[in-house]
């Protein structure tokens, strides 16, 4: 039984009204315009506490529509607090409601309501899929801020509309793990309690109060229901007791730090707190532990580094320690203008809420793995082989090292699509998943460091810096971009869409096109020290010249057709200009930056280049070092609009003094093996 008195005559229900009452009430509608609509709140109200009634003498409950609906009606008599004259009513002590849609926005309400009154329970069907993503998870979180999850359900709202129905059921999963995730993480659930929270949302709750043990109690869930669901920072076959946790953060030259902190302080306070950081940290540069010239920032005050427990990790190669990102704030809830990790939440953000887009990424990491050699009574770091591209013999020689390092990921939810021995001597790639742009660019930092723990490991040492070798291949960290749209790919276009061009969508030609009018600025952001550019040359698959193509590995932007895609089209665009001394998540706003002002300003593309661009004058070069990149930064005020003014600014003082420095000391670009 359901009622919609909500969007009638409201939730305001007199339980007592009188039968005489509610037939004056039906003849009013009755005699009334045509065709009829019963709104008259007597008869509303009676039939109510009448259906009420024949519910509890059934033992089934009544469920009833809260909150958002139907547009006509009026929103403030959704609210379910109107609801505590039935509820306090004695004769509806033994009800069962369930109230539904979330109550959105009245979620709060309800979850009151669900922690209070024993009648009350609470559906959250509708609500899923049509709030956002983050309406979805903060609706379900705040029904669970009083509700027990004993007394919370989904139902998907979709039943006749068969990709509502889809959406809803996968949305909700993708939700309910998120909320519960942090739950653990916060220590709120074990997971124990967050499993059968899980069992109960999904089928159990449902089971009981609707009286359908008998229909579905010949459905194993032990089948249905998956155990390793659970996060990787919750793997319970762990062993052994953590001492220590790394509280990891990349600056804004790309270098990778930490913080130790002893366990048993980072979970009785330092998980939830955060530790102090000295501002000083962002405006580092690679060659020393020092502020760069003409840095905004200062040495003499903090800023908070507080954990993001969803990445918390067990160390693969040290199992008694754990490493957790970091958020920088300045106060609880509110990031600091120069941390990287938030300009890229806040531009991912941003082209949601404009375009109701999201962006994909997936990073294909290069590296070299070096080993110690003496020459002539000096030490020094030379190749590990001297195999060439995808040479097997380079596997079978570094099969250990590559077997564990693949091992390690997987047990950190890392997932890698493939690997190969790289064009270098002694050089491997690493092509790691497709995932949301913002997990993408933390799990490239996790994976820079199983690489190079295991060379260590085995006594050797993993660069990743763009050109160790200056006669040998560099190493980059391309990353391949799309978008989607409620996880349906919209940069590819369609064979029957007159808007497809270059086999790209009207909106993945506009985006491309951002990135490609802006290419010159990203660079001092994805390309940013001068070592890099010795890296983007030509006839080096680099990407040096000022273009983009479809499938031509000599631009720098590059339209890519895996297989499954019909003929001419394209469902991704890699870009090449792009190496493993980045701060990812500083080069992947750039990235979005651009492409939201192509968005904005509808940009179009130049023709594709379908030649080897070096081969043409009619070709500009990119910037030929990282002086021509910074200046192009200058000069392009869309990054300080959406990164931020303080943190673009930071970034070129670091950027102008490493010019400085490796200008003066062209010799010490060789220690950068033991920083990047």
């Amino acid at each position: 039984m359901k009622s919609i008195a909500a969007y009638r005559s409201g939730l305001e229900i007199d339980p007592y009204i009188t039968e005489i009452e509610a037939e004056k009430g039906l003849l009013q509608e009755l005699n009334g315009s045509k065709p009829i609509k019963i709104t008259n709140k007597s008869f509303i109200d009676y039939i109510f506490t009448r259906s009420l009634e024949v519910a509890i003498f059934f033992e089934l409950p009544l469920q009833i529509h809260t909150g958002f609906g139907d547009k006509e009606f009026e929103m403030r008599k959704g609210n379910p607090l109107h609801l505590r004259d039935v509820l306090e009513d004695k004769r509806f002590a033994k009800s069962k409601i369930v109230l539904l849609h979330a109550s959105y926005p009245f979620s709060k309400e309800a979850s009151y309501l669900a922690s209070v009154y024993s009648q009350v329970y609470l559906d959250f069907g509708l609500a899923m899929p049509k709030l956002s993503v983050q309406g979805m998870i903060s609706s379900l979180k705040v029904l669970l801020e009083l509700a027990p999850t004993k007394k919370v359900m989904f139902s998907t709202d979709g039943c006749a509309f068969p990709e509502t129905f889809y959406l809803g059921a996968k949305r909700s999963r993708d939700v309910v793990f998120n909320v519960l995730s942090d739950a653990c993480g916060d220590g709120d659930l074990t997971i124990q309690e967050a499993l059968e929270a899980v069992k109960d949302i999904f089928r159990e709750n449902a089971l009981r109060l609707y009286k359908l043990k008998s229909v579905a109690g010949l459905i194993n869930t032990e089948k249905i229901f998956v155990h390793d669901i659970v996060p990787k920072c919750f793997n319970s076959s762990q062993k052994g007791e953590v001492v220590f946790v790394r509280i990891i953060w990349v600056d804004n030259s790309g270098q990778h730090r930490c913080r130790v902190i002893p366990a048993g302080r980072f979970y009785e306070e330092v998980k939830t707190k955060g530790i102090g950081l000295g501002r000083a940290c962002m405006g580092s540069v690679s060659y020393t532990d020092g502020l760069a010239e003409g840095s905004t920032l200062t040495g003499w005050d903090e800023i908070r580094l507080v954990p993001d427990i969803k990445t918390i990790s067990r160390l693969p190669w040290s199992t008694k320690e754990e490493m957790v990102l970091a958020e920088m704030q300045v106060k609880p809830g509110e990031a600091w203008e120069y941390c990287p990790r938030s300009a890229l939440l806040r531009v991912t953000k941003l082209l949601q809420k404009e375009y109701n887009l999201v962006i994909n990424a997936g990073f294909e990491t290069e590296f070299y793995l070096l080993k110690k050699l003496t020459r002539n009574g000096v030490e020094e770091w030379g190749p590990f082989d001297l195999s060439l591209y995808c040479s097997s013999s380079a596997l079978d020689t570094a099969s250990s090292i590559l077997q564990e390092a693949y091992n390690f990921l997987q047990s950190l939810d890392i997932s890698v699509e493939q690997f190969h021995a790289e064009a270098g001597k002694g050089q491997f790639e690493f092509a790691l998943k497709y995932l949301p742009c913002n997990l993408a660019a933390d799990n490239i930092i996790y994976a820079r460091e199983v690489i190079r723990a295991v060379a260590r490991k085995h006594g050797l040492l993993a660069t990743f810096m763009p050109k160790y070798y200056l006669d040998d291949c560099g190493s980059g960290s391309h990353v391949h971009i799309s978008l989607s749209e409620n996880g349906r790919n919209v940069f590819i276009g369609s064979e029957t869409d007159p808007e497809t061009n270059y086999g790209m969508s009207k909106i993945g030609q506009n985006f491309l096109a951002g990135v490609y009018h802006h290419l010159p600025a990203i660079l001092a952001f994805t390309a940013p020290l001068p070592n890099s550019y010795d890296r983007i040359q030509p006839n080096s698959w680099s990407g040096a010249y000022h273009c983009w193509g479809r499938e031509n590995r000599e631009a720098p932007l590059r339209t890519a057709c895996p297989p499954g895609i019909p003929l001419e089209l394209v469902s991704n665009f890699e870009i090449k200009a792009f190496d493993g001394c980045a701060n990812p998540h500083l080069g992947l706003a750039s990235i979005l930056a651009a492409g939201i002002d192509g968005l904005r300003r509808g940009l179009t593309l130049p023709e594709p280049t379908e030649i080897n661009p070096s081969e043409s004058a009619n070709h500009k070069r990119l910037p030929k070092d990282l002086g021509e990149a910074v200046s192009s930064l200058v000069g392009d005020e869309i990054f300080k609009e959406l990164i931020g003014d303080k943190l673009v600014t930071e970034v070129i003082a670091i950027r102008k003094a490493e010019i400085e420095y490796y200008k003066e000391n062209p010799e010490a670009y060789k220690d950068l093996i033991h920083r990047y």
